[in-house]
């Protein structure tokens, strides 16, 4: 699916040669790497276009996954804070591949959610959990078309 990201004025400053960006939601500053930079449009894109509320998401909170410690990019949780999607963010230049998939479904197993996300800022895809299988969406859902 394409996702055009909305145009927003993202705060940018740059300390002792490193770039760094303001995310609002964590309400801190961050080393501008190409995972972040997609990461800080999606979470705009989330906002802006699919009205998803800034106050629902958590970013890259630690999990446990077995013995391993693992961040998730962004999850999004529906009216009642139950998780409802998770989103895996890659730089621009990493391809959505198998792997990627993979590490969204291993996620899921620490925090089940309907909706599975991967994008890399110029591809992105989703996924709905089903019963029997993971159902390929053809966009996002607007948050207000559910009744969280």
């Amino acid at each position: 699916m394409l996702v055009e990201f909305p145009q927003y004025p993202f705060k940018i400053k740059e300390e002792e040669g490193i770039t760094y960006i303001f995310d609002t939601i964590r309400k801190g500053w961050m080393v501008l790497m190409p995972e972040e930079w997609v990461r800080q449009n999606f979470i705009q894109y989330l906002i802006q276009v699919k009205q998803y509320p800034a106050s629902l998401m958590a970013i890259e909170k630690e999990i446990m996954l077995g013995e391993m410690v693992k961040r998730f990019d962004i999850l999004v949780y529906d009216r009642n804070h139950q998780p409802w999607m998770i989103i895996e963010c890659k730089g621009m230049e990493t391809p959505l591949n198998e792997s990627a998939l993979e590490q969204v479904l291993r996620y899921n197993i620490s925090i089940p959610v309907p909706y599975l996300v991967i994008t890399n800022g110029s591809h992105t895809f989703a996924f709905r959990k089903t019963e029997a299988a993971l159902e390929a969406l053809e966009d996002l859902p607007y948050f207000t078309d559910h009744n969280l």
